[in-house]
Protein backbone atom coordinates (compact mmCIF):
# COMPACT_ATOMS: atom_id res chain seq x y z
CA UNK A 1 0.00 0.00 0.00
CA UNK A 2 0.66 3.25 -1.15
CA UNK A 3 1.29 6.06 2.38
CA UNK A 4 -0.55 8.65 0.53
CA UNK A 5 -3.52 6.21 -0.23
CA UNK A 6 -3.91 6.68 3.01
CA UNK A 7 -4.76 10.28 3.45
CA UNK A 8 -7.92 11.67 4.72
CA UNK A 9 -9.96 14.65 3.54
CA UNK A 10 -7.52 17.67 3.04
CA UNK A 11 -10.09 20.17 4.69
CA UNK A 12 -10.08 17.64 8.15
CA UNK A 13 -6.92 16.52 8.94
CA UNK A 14 -6.68 13.51 12.03
CA UNK A 15 -4.37 14.63 14.83
CA UNK A 16 -1.26 14.33 14.36
CA UNK A 17 -0.38 11.71 16.64
CA UNK A 18 -2.72 8.87 14.42
CA UNK A 19 -1.67 9.91 11.04
CA UNK A 20 1.42 8.63 8.99
CA UNK A 21 1.11 11.68 6.30
CA UNK A 22 4.39 13.18 4.81
CA UNK A 23 4.43 16.76 4.87
CA UNK A 24 5.17 16.99 1.42
CA UNK A 25 1.68 15.05 0.70
CA UNK A 26 -0.23 16.86 3.08
CA UNK A 27 0.90 19.91 1.74
CA UNK A 28 0.13 18.60 -2.15
CA UNK A 29 -2.41 19.64 -4.33
CA UNK A 30 -5.65 17.04 -3.52
CA UNK A 31 -6.27 14.99 -6.79
CA UNK A 32 -9.70 15.24 -8.07
CA UNK A 33 -9.77 10.92 -7.41
CA UNK A 34 -8.46 11.03 -4.12
CA UNK A 35 -12.02 10.61 -2.54
CA UNK A 36 -12.41 7.49 -4.66
CA UNK A 37 -9.18 5.70 -2.85
CA UNK A 38 -9.90 3.51 0.17
CA UNK A 39 -8.96 4.85 3.53
CA UNK A 40 -7.00 3.64 6.27
CA UNK A 41 -9.45 2.22 9.45
CA UNK A 42 -8.97 4.55 12.45
CA UNK A 43 -7.08 2.28 14.70
CA UNK A 44 -9.15 0.53 17.78
CA UNK A 45 -7.13 2.69 20.25
CA UNK A 46 -8.63 5.87 18.68
CA UNK A 47 -12.24 4.55 19.08
CA UNK A 48 -11.42 3.93 22.98
CA UNK A 49 -10.16 7.73 23.66
CA UNK A 50 -12.27 9.63 21.63
CA UNK A 51 -15.69 9.53 24.07
CA UNK A 52 -12.77 10.70 27.18
CA UNK A 53 -11.13 13.15 24.54
CA UNK A 54 -13.12 15.97 25.00
CA UNK A 55 -13.99 15.93 28.61
CA UNK A 56 -10.84 15.43 29.52
CA UNK A 57 -9.90 18.37 27.24
CA UNK A 58 -12.18 20.49 29.14
CA UNK A 59 -10.80 19.73 32.04
CA UNK A 60 -7.15 20.19 31.27
CA UNK A 61 -8.22 23.63 30.15
CA UNK A 62 -10.27 24.50 32.82
CA UNK A 63 -7.67 23.35 35.55
CA UNK A 64 -5.53 25.62 33.40
CA UNK A 65 -7.56 28.64 33.73
CA UNK A 66 -7.72 27.97 37.46
CA UNK A 67 -3.90 27.36 37.96
CA UNK A 68 -3.25 30.98 36.30
CA UNK A 69 -5.62 32.87 37.98
CA UNK A 70 -4.71 31.48 41.41
CA UNK A 71 -1.18 32.46 40.12
CA UNK A 72 -2.18 35.90 39.16
CA UNK A 73 -4.70 36.38 42.03
CA UNK A 74 -3.78 36.48 45.83
CA UNK A 75 -1.97 34.31 47.82
CA UNK A 76 -4.61 34.73 50.87
CA UNK A 77 -3.56 35.24 54.13
CA UNK A 78 -5.69 33.85 56.54
CA UNK A 79 -5.70 36.36 58.89
CA UNK A 80 -6.86 38.68 56.74
CA UNK A 81 -10.47 36.87 56.72
CA UNK A 82 -9.84 37.79 60.13
CA UNK A 83 -9.97 41.71 60.30
CA UNK A 84 -12.56 44.10 59.65
CA UNK A 85 -11.72 45.39 56.51
CA UNK A 86 -10.90 42.14 54.22
CA UNK A 87 -13.18 39.77 56.77
CA UNK A 88 -15.71 40.29 53.78
CA UNK A 89 -14.96 40.08 50.02
CA UNK A 90 -18.46 40.65 48.13
CA UNK A 91 -18.06 44.11 47.63
CA UNK A 92 -19.07 45.53 44.56
CA UNK A 93 -19.08 49.07 42.49
CA UNK A 94 -22.07 49.98 44.24
CA UNK A 95 -20.30 49.82 47.76
CA UNK A 96 -17.29 51.43 46.40
CA UNK A 97 -18.93 54.53 44.99
CA UNK A 98 -21.02 54.61 48.66
CA UNK A 99 -17.89 54.70 50.78
CA UNK A 100 -15.65 57.00 48.41
CA UNK A 101 -18.47 59.36 48.55
CA UNK A 102 -19.27 59.05 52.39
CA UNK A 103 -15.57 59.64 52.71
CA UNK A 104 -14.94 62.14 50.02
CA UNK A 105 -17.57 64.63 50.88
CA UNK A 106 -17.55 66.34 54.88
CA UNK A 107 -17.27 69.04 56.82
CA UNK A 108 -13.87 70.30 55.19
CA UNK A 109 -15.46 71.08 51.95
CA UNK A 110 -17.62 73.96 54.03
CA UNK A 111 -13.78 75.73 54.58
CA UNK A 112 -12.91 75.62 51.11
CA UNK A 113 -14.28 79.62 50.51
CA UNK A 114 -11.72 80.51 53.49
CA UNK A 115 -8.81 79.48 50.87
CA UNK A 116 -10.30 82.04 48.65
CA UNK A 117 -10.08 84.78 50.74
CA UNK A 118 -6.24 84.75 50.64
CA UNK A 119 -6.59 83.11 47.15
CA UNK A 120 -8.39 85.37 45.01
CA UNK A 121 -10.85 84.05 42.31
CA UNK A 122 -8.65 83.41 39.99
CA UNK A 123 -5.69 81.78 42.05
CA UNK A 124 -8.11 79.95 43.93
CA UNK A 125 -10.28 78.58 41.19
CA UNK A 126 -6.98 77.25 39.25
CA UNK A 127 -5.84 75.97 42.61
CA UNK A 128 -8.54 73.99 43.47
CA UNK A 129 -9.29 72.77 39.97
CA UNK A 130 -5.56 71.31 39.65
CA UNK A 131 -6.07 70.18 43.05
CA UNK A 132 -8.64 67.93 41.80
CA UNK A 133 -7.21 66.51 38.84
CA UNK A 134 -4.14 65.35 40.76
CA UNK A 135 -5.95 63.68 43.54
CA UNK A 136 -8.22 61.85 41.00
CA UNK A 137 -5.22 60.64 38.75
CA UNK A 138 -3.21 59.16 42.49
CA UNK A 139 -6.58 57.91 43.02
CA UNK A 140 -6.28 55.80 39.51
CA UNK A 141 -2.50 54.71 40.49
CA UNK A 142 -3.34 53.88 43.86
CA UNK A 143 -6.22 51.20 42.34
CA UNK A 144 -3.37 49.83 39.76
CA UNK A 145 -1.34 49.17 42.29
CA UNK A 146 -3.50 47.25 44.55
CA UNK A 147 -2.77 44.33 42.73
CA UNK A 148 0.04 45.43 40.80
CA UNK A 149 2.40 42.31 41.90
CA UNK A 150 0.71 38.88 40.89
CA UNK A 151 0.08 36.58 43.59
CA UNK A 152 -0.48 39.72 46.35
CA UNK A 153 -3.18 41.94 46.98
CA UNK A 154 -2.25 45.16 48.91
CA UNK A 155 -5.57 46.08 51.03
CA UNK A 156 -4.08 48.40 53.22
CA UNK A 157 -2.29 51.73 52.56
CA UNK A 158 0.73 50.66 55.26
CA UNK A 159 1.02 47.42 53.18
CA UNK A 160 1.65 49.09 50.06
CA UNK A 161 3.91 51.89 51.16
CA UNK A 162 6.15 48.75 52.83
CA UNK A 163 5.85 46.97 48.77
CA UNK A 164 7.49 49.92 47.50
CA UNK A 165 10.46 51.65 50.01
CA UNK A 166 10.96 48.84 52.18
CA UNK A 167 9.97 47.58 55.70
CA UNK A 168 11.33 50.64 57.87
CA UNK A 169 11.30 53.29 54.98
CA UNK A 170 7.61 52.24 54.17
CA UNK A 171 6.43 52.54 58.25
CA UNK A 172 8.24 56.05 58.70
CA UNK A 173 6.76 57.43 55.99
CA UNK A 174 2.77 55.82 56.05
CA UNK A 175 2.16 54.80 59.48
CA UNK A 176 2.04 58.77 60.95
CA UNK A 177 0.10 59.94 58.52
CA UNK A 178 -2.17 57.57 57.64
CA UNK A 179 -2.90 56.79 61.18
CA UNK A 180 -2.95 59.96 61.41
CA UNK A 181 -5.70 61.18 59.17
CA UNK A 182 -8.05 58.01 60.45
CA UNK A 183 -7.81 58.81 63.75
CA UNK A 184 -7.27 62.83 63.57
CA UNK A 185 -10.12 62.86 61.19
CA UNK A 186 -12.81 60.77 63.86
CA UNK A 187 -11.75 63.45 66.50
CA UNK A 188 -12.73 66.67 64.06
CA UNK A 189 -15.80 64.54 63.24
CA UNK A 190 -16.71 64.54 67.60
CA UNK A 191 -15.77 68.30 67.28
CA UNK A 192 -18.02 68.90 64.32
CA UNK A 193 -20.71 66.28 64.91
CA UNK A 194 -21.23 67.92 69.20
CA UNK A 195 -21.01 71.23 68.17
CA UNK A 196 -23.34 71.22 64.90
CA UNK A 197 -25.74 68.68 67.39
CA UNK A 198 -26.10 71.99 70.24
CA UNK A 199 -26.74 74.01 66.71
CA UNK A 200 -29.49 71.73 65.62
CA UNK A 201 -31.21 71.70 68.81
CA UNK A 202 -31.28 75.81 69.72
CA UNK A 203 -32.40 75.81 65.75
CA UNK A 204 -35.40 73.42 66.87
CA UNK A 205 -35.84 74.71 70.04
CA UNK A 206 -35.77 78.09 69.82
CA UNK A 207 -34.72 80.48 72.77
CA UNK A 208 -37.56 78.71 75.07
CA UNK A 209 -34.70 75.57 75.58
CA UNK A 210 -31.51 78.00 76.13
CA UNK A 211 -31.98 77.38 79.71
CA UNK A 212 -32.13 73.23 79.85
CA UNK A 213 -29.84 72.84 76.81
CA UNK A 214 -26.47 70.71 77.16
CA UNK A 215 -23.08 71.63 77.03
CA UNK A 216 -20.67 71.49 74.66
CA UNK A 217 -18.91 68.40 76.45
CA UNK A 218 -22.24 66.77 76.88
CA UNK A 219 -23.42 67.27 72.98
CA UNK A 220 -19.58 65.54 72.27
CA UNK A 221 -20.77 62.54 74.22
CA UNK A 222 -24.23 62.71 73.01
CA UNK A 223 -22.30 62.11 69.24
CA UNK A 224 -19.60 59.75 70.64
CA UNK A 225 -21.88 57.37 72.49
CA UNK A 226 -24.52 57.14 69.02
CA UNK A 227 -21.23 56.72 66.46
CA UNK A 228 -19.44 54.32 69.33
CA UNK A 229 -23.38 52.17 68.92
CA UNK A 230 -23.29 52.36 65.13
CA UNK A 231 -19.08 50.75 64.91
CA UNK A 232 -20.29 47.79 66.05
CA UNK A 233 -21.29 46.49 62.76
CA UNK A 234 -18.57 43.89 62.48
CA UNK A 235 -16.47 45.22 58.77
CA UNK A 236 -16.11 47.26 56.26
CA UNK A 237 -18.86 45.48 53.43
CA UNK A 238 -21.40 45.89 56.49
CA UNK A 239 -21.37 49.34 56.69
CA UNK A 240 -21.86 50.01 52.81
CA UNK A 241 -25.72 51.06 53.70
CA UNK A 242 -24.36 53.36 56.34
CA UNK A 243 -21.69 55.17 53.80
CA UNK A 244 -25.17 55.64 51.27
CA UNK A 245 -26.83 57.48 54.40
CA UNK A 246 -23.50 59.49 54.76
CA UNK A 247 -23.01 60.17 50.74
CA UNK A 248 -27.24 61.05 50.51
CA UNK A 249 -26.61 63.58 53.29
CA UNK A 250 -23.05 64.78 52.54
CA UNK A 251 -24.47 66.01 48.99
CA UNK A 252 -27.95 67.15 50.33
CA UNK A 253 -26.52 69.40 53.35
CA UNK A 254 -23.45 70.73 50.54
CA UNK A 255 -26.13 71.44 47.86
CA UNK A 256 -28.34 73.26 50.72
CA UNK A 257 -25.62 75.15 52.61
CA UNK A 258 -24.61 77.06 49.25
CA UNK A 259 -27.54 77.21 47.82
CA UNK A 260 -29.22 78.92 50.56
CA UNK A 261 -26.24 81.23 50.76
CA UNK A 262 -26.53 82.34 46.97
CA UNK A 263 -29.91 82.65 47.11
CA UNK A 264 -30.08 85.24 50.40
CA UNK A 265 -29.37 88.85 50.09
CA UNK A 266 -25.52 88.78 51.09
CA UNK A 267 -24.23 90.82 53.65
CA UNK A 268 -23.57 94.12 53.77
CA UNK A 269 -19.42 94.93 53.23
CA UNK A 270 -18.29 91.99 51.39
CA UNK A 271 -15.16 92.19 50.12
CA UNK A 272 -13.63 89.65 47.22
CA UNK A 273 -9.97 91.79 47.77
CA UNK A 274 -7.34 88.52 48.80
CA UNK A 275 -6.30 89.35 52.45
CA UNK A 276 -2.76 90.86 52.35
CA UNK A 277 -0.85 92.07 55.00
CA UNK A 278 2.62 94.38 55.20
CA UNK A 279 4.48 91.42 56.07
CA UNK A 280 5.40 89.60 52.46
CA UNK A 281 6.22 86.13 54.54
CA UNK A 282 3.05 86.78 56.53
CA UNK A 283 1.13 86.78 52.45
CA UNK A 284 3.26 83.67 51.72
CA UNK A 285 2.79 81.78 54.62
CA UNK A 286 -1.32 82.76 54.53
CA UNK A 287 -1.15 81.81 50.52
CA UNK A 288 0.82 77.94 51.72
CA UNK A 289 -2.05 78.09 54.78
CA UNK A 290 -4.62 78.12 52.29
CA UNK A 291 -3.57 75.85 49.61
CA UNK A 292 -3.50 73.41 52.61
CA UNK A 293 -6.83 74.07 53.29
CA UNK A 294 -7.94 72.73 49.75
CA UNK A 295 -5.44 70.05 50.17
CA UNK A 296 -7.66 69.25 52.84
CA UNK A 297 -10.70 69.31 51.30
CA UNK A 298 -9.41 66.04 49.31
CA UNK A 299 -9.56 63.23 51.58
CA UNK A 300 -9.61 59.45 51.67
CA UNK A 301 -6.81 58.65 49.96
CA UNK A 302 -5.54 56.87 53.01
CA UNK A 303 -8.90 54.06 52.50
CA UNK A 304 -9.30 53.50 48.70
CA UNK A 305 -6.97 50.39 48.93
CA UNK A 306 -8.85 49.40 51.92
CA UNK A 307 -12.26 49.90 50.38
CA UNK A 308 -10.82 47.92 47.14
CA UNK A 309 -10.06 44.68 49.25
CA UNK A 310 -13.24 44.28 50.05
CA UNK A 311 -13.99 43.43 46.43
CA UNK A 312 -13.69 39.57 44.89
CA UNK A 313 -10.92 39.85 41.77
CA UNK A 314 -9.81 37.40 39.05
CA UNK A 315 -7.28 37.51 36.58
CA UNK A 316 -10.72 38.03 34.24
CA UNK A 317 -12.64 40.28 36.65
CA UNK A 318 -9.85 42.33 38.56
CA UNK A 319 -11.21 44.43 41.22
CA UNK A 320 -9.78 47.91 39.52
CA UNK A 321 -12.41 47.78 37.12
CA UNK A 322 -15.43 47.91 39.56
CA UNK A 323 -13.10 50.17 42.20
CA UNK A 324 -12.32 52.60 39.37
CA UNK A 325 -16.15 52.41 37.99
CA UNK A 326 -17.15 53.79 41.48
CA UNK A 327 -14.23 56.04 42.23
CA UNK A 328 -15.65 57.86 38.82
CA UNK A 329 -18.91 57.82 39.15
CA UNK A 330 -18.24 59.62 43.04
CA UNK A 331 -16.23 62.14 41.69
CA UNK A 332 -18.63 63.19 39.54
CA UNK A 333 -20.56 64.09 42.53
CA UNK A 334 -17.89 65.00 44.73
CA UNK A 335 -17.82 68.09 41.94
CA UNK A 336 -21.11 69.01 41.74
CA UNK A 337 -20.75 69.56 45.73
CA UNK A 338 -16.91 71.09 46.32
CA UNK A 339 -16.62 73.48 43.28
CA UNK A 340 -19.92 74.98 43.92
CA UNK A 341 -19.10 75.55 47.73
CA UNK A 342 -15.81 77.18 47.13
CA UNK A 343 -17.34 79.50 44.04
CA UNK A 344 -20.93 80.08 45.66
CA UNK A 345 -19.79 80.68 49.37
CA UNK A 346 -17.24 82.93 48.76
CA UNK A 347 -19.28 84.78 46.40
CA UNK A 348 -21.87 84.93 48.92
CA UNK A 349 -19.68 85.90 51.94
CA UNK A 350 -16.32 86.93 50.47
CA UNK A 351 -14.05 88.04 53.57
CA UNK A 352 -16.73 87.68 55.62
CA UNK A 353 -16.71 84.11 55.82
CA UNK A 354 -15.82 82.64 59.52
CA UNK A 355 -12.72 80.93 60.24
CA UNK A 356 -14.66 78.76 62.15
CA UNK A 357 -17.29 76.92 60.84
CA UNK A 358 -16.94 78.01 57.35
CA UNK A 359 -20.12 77.74 55.69
CA UNK A 360 -21.94 76.47 58.19
CA UNK A 361 -21.31 79.23 60.38
CA UNK A 362 -22.03 81.79 58.07
CA UNK A 363 -24.94 80.36 57.45
CA UNK A 364 -26.15 80.28 61.01
CA UNK A 365 -24.75 84.05 61.45
CA UNK A 366 -26.08 85.94 58.66
CA UNK A 367 -29.05 84.28 58.13
CA UNK A 368 -30.81 83.11 60.81
CA UNK A 369 -33.53 85.28 60.87
CA UNK A 370 -34.67 85.05 57.28
CA UNK A 371 -34.22 80.99 56.37
CA UNK A 372 -36.88 78.76 57.32
CA UNK A 373 -36.06 77.38 60.47
CA UNK A 374 -37.00 73.71 58.88
CA UNK A 375 -34.12 74.20 56.50
CA UNK A 376 -31.66 75.22 58.79
CA UNK A 377 -32.44 72.43 61.16
CA UNK A 378 -32.30 69.79 58.39
CA UNK A 379 -29.43 71.26 57.22
CA UNK A 380 -27.94 70.75 60.39
CA UNK A 381 -29.53 67.21 60.85
CA UNK A 382 -27.92 66.03 57.47
CA UNK A 383 -24.40 67.39 59.19
CA UNK A 384 -24.37 65.49 62.18
CA UNK A 385 -25.76 62.29 60.14
CA UNK A 386 -22.93 62.42 57.55
CA UNK A 387 -20.24 63.21 60.87
CA UNK A 388 -21.62 59.78 62.59
CA UNK A 389 -21.04 57.78 58.89
CA UNK A 390 -18.12 59.17 57.92
CA UNK A 391 -16.79 58.35 61.71
CA UNK A 392 -17.35 54.44 60.85
CA UNK A 393 -15.33 54.85 58.06
CA UNK A 394 -12.39 56.56 59.14
CA UNK A 395 -12.59 54.20 62.12
CA UNK A 396 -12.28 51.08 60.46
CA UNK A 397 -8.45 51.01 59.46
CA UNK A 398 -7.74 52.00 63.22
CA UNK A 399 -9.97 49.22 64.71
CA UNK A 400 -8.20 46.75 61.73
CA UNK A 401 -4.94 47.63 63.25
CA UNK A 402 -5.90 46.99 67.30
CA UNK A 403 -7.65 43.84 65.60
CA UNK A 404 -4.63 43.10 63.70
CA UNK A 405 -2.12 42.94 67.31
CA UNK A 406 -4.09 40.52 68.35
CA UNK A 407 -4.70 37.94 65.67
CA UNK A 408 -1.09 38.17 65.06
CA UNK A 409 -0.21 37.16 68.80
CA UNK A 410 -3.05 34.63 69.09
CA UNK A 411 -3.53 33.35 65.43
CA UNK A 412 -6.87 33.52 65.64
CA UNK A 413 -10.01 35.99 65.40
CA UNK A 414 -10.90 38.50 68.18
CA UNK A 415 -14.01 37.08 69.90
CA UNK A 416 -16.83 39.60 70.14
CA UNK A 417 -16.57 40.75 73.55
CA UNK A 418 -13.12 41.86 72.64
CA UNK A 419 -13.78 43.37 69.52
CA UNK A 420 -16.83 45.43 71.16
CA UNK A 421 -14.54 46.32 73.97
CA UNK A 422 -12.06 47.84 71.33
CA UNK A 423 -14.33 50.17 69.66
CA UNK A 424 -15.51 51.17 72.87
CA UNK A 425 -12.25 52.40 74.06
CA UNK A 426 -11.09 53.94 70.29
CA UNK A 427 -14.33 56.03 71.03
CA UNK A 428 -13.60 56.87 74.36
CA UNK A 429 -10.05 58.18 73.54
CA UNK A 430 -11.49 59.95 70.37
CA UNK A 431 -13.59 62.00 72.68
CA UNK A 432 -11.10 62.88 75.46
CA UNK A 433 -9.06 64.04 72.71
CA UNK A 434 -11.77 66.17 71.21
CA UNK A 435 -12.30 67.74 74.98
CA UNK A 436 -8.77 68.22 75.84
CA UNK A 437 -7.77 69.41 72.28
CA UNK A 438 -10.26 71.67 71.20
CA UNK A 439 -8.27 74.06 68.93
CA UNK A 440 -7.17 70.79 66.74
CA UNK A 441 -10.54 71.99 64.54
CA UNK A 442 -8.26 75.28 63.93
CA UNK A 443 -5.55 73.19 62.01
CA UNK A 444 -7.05 72.85 58.85
CA UNK A 445 -3.91 73.97 57.04
CA UNK A 446 -1.90 72.07 59.18
CA UNK A 447 -3.61 68.90 58.73
CA UNK A 448 -3.33 69.36 55.19
CA UNK A 449 -0.16 69.64 54.89
CA UNK A 450 0.61 66.88 56.66
CA UNK A 451 -1.99 64.36 54.55
CA UNK A 452 -1.05 65.61 51.34
CA UNK A 453 2.00 63.33 50.52
CA UNK A 454 -0.32 60.51 51.28
CA UNK A 455 -2.83 62.11 48.63
CA UNK A 456 -0.53 63.53 45.98
CA UNK A 457 3.32 62.48 46.38
CA UNK A 458 3.34 59.02 47.76
CA UNK A 459 1.29 57.17 44.78
CA UNK A 460 3.51 58.69 42.37
CA UNK A 461 6.73 57.17 43.72
CA UNK A 462 5.34 54.11 44.87
CA UNK A 463 4.46 53.31 41.05
CA UNK A 464 8.14 53.86 40.27
CA UNK A 465 9.63 51.57 42.66
CA UNK A 466 6.73 49.18 42.03
CA UNK A 467 5.93 49.13 38.25
CA UNK A 468 9.08 50.57 37.10
CA UNK A 469 8.25 52.37 34.09
CA UNK A 470 11.25 52.89 31.50
CA UNK A 471 13.88 55.34 32.45
CA UNK A 472 13.00 58.92 30.89
CA UNK A 473 9.38 57.71 29.76
CA UNK A 474 6.49 59.78 29.90
CA UNK A 475 5.32 58.17 33.05
CA UNK A 476 8.46 57.88 34.54
CA UNK A 477 8.77 62.22 33.93
CA UNK A 478 5.34 62.80 35.55
CA UNK A 479 5.10 60.66 38.10
CA UNK A 480 8.51 62.10 39.69
CA UNK A 481 7.50 65.33 38.56
CA UNK A 482 4.09 65.22 40.80
CA UNK A 483 6.03 62.90 43.26
CA UNK A 484 8.70 65.56 44.18
CA UNK A 485 6.46 68.19 43.86
CA UNK A 486 3.93 67.11 46.30
CA UNK A 487 6.86 66.39 49.28
CA UNK A 488 8.30 69.91 48.50
CA UNK A 489 4.65 71.36 48.73
CA UNK A 490 4.21 69.44 52.00
CA UNK A 491 6.91 70.94 53.67
CA UNK A 492 6.05 74.39 52.55
CA UNK A 493 2.34 74.05 53.41
CA UNK A 494 3.48 72.68 56.93
CA UNK A 495 5.81 75.61 57.08
CA UNK A 496 3.39 78.02 56.48
CA UNK A 497 0.42 76.54 58.52
CA UNK A 498 3.02 76.86 61.78
CA UNK A 499 4.19 80.59 61.08
CA UNK A 500 0.54 81.53 60.76
CA UNK A 501 -0.24 79.83 64.23
CA UNK A 502 2.77 81.45 65.67
CA UNK A 503 2.31 84.80 63.78
CA UNK A 504 -1.18 85.23 64.05
CA UNK A 505 -2.06 83.18 66.71
CA UNK A 506 -4.95 80.49 67.57
CA UNK A 507 -7.29 80.55 70.54
CA UNK A 508 -5.76 77.42 72.88
CA UNK A 509 -8.04 76.67 75.52
CA UNK A 510 -7.67 72.90 76.71
CA UNK A 511 -10.59 71.12 78.01
CA UNK A 512 -12.65 73.93 77.23
CA UNK A 513 -14.53 73.02 74.03
CA UNK A 514 -17.00 76.13 72.50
Amino acid sequence: MEINSSSPGISNPPPLIFSTESPSITSATPSPCINSIPKTPKSPLARMMTPLASPMKKAIASMQTYLEEMGHLTKLDPQDSWLPITESRNGNAYYAAFHTLSSGIGFQALLLPLAFTTLGWVWGIISLSLAFVWQLYTLWLLIQLHEAVPGTRYSRYLRLSVAAFGERLGKILALFPTLYLAGGTCVSLIMMGGSTLKIFFHTVCGATCNANSLSTIEWYVVFVCSATVLSQLPNLNSIAGVSLIGAVTAVTYCTLTWALSVSTTRPPGVSYAPIRTESDVENICGVLNALGIIAFAFRGHNLVLEIQGTMPSSMKNPSSVPMWKGVKFSYIIIAFCLFPMAIGGYWAYGNLIPTNGGMLSALDQYHRNETSKVILGFTSLFVVINSLTSFQIYAMPVFDNLEFRYTSKQNGPCPWWLRTGLRIFFGCLAFFISVALPFLKNLAGLIGGVALPVTLAYPCLMWIRIKKPEKSSAMWWLNWTLGTLGLALSVLLVFGAIWSIVTQGIPIHFFKPQ
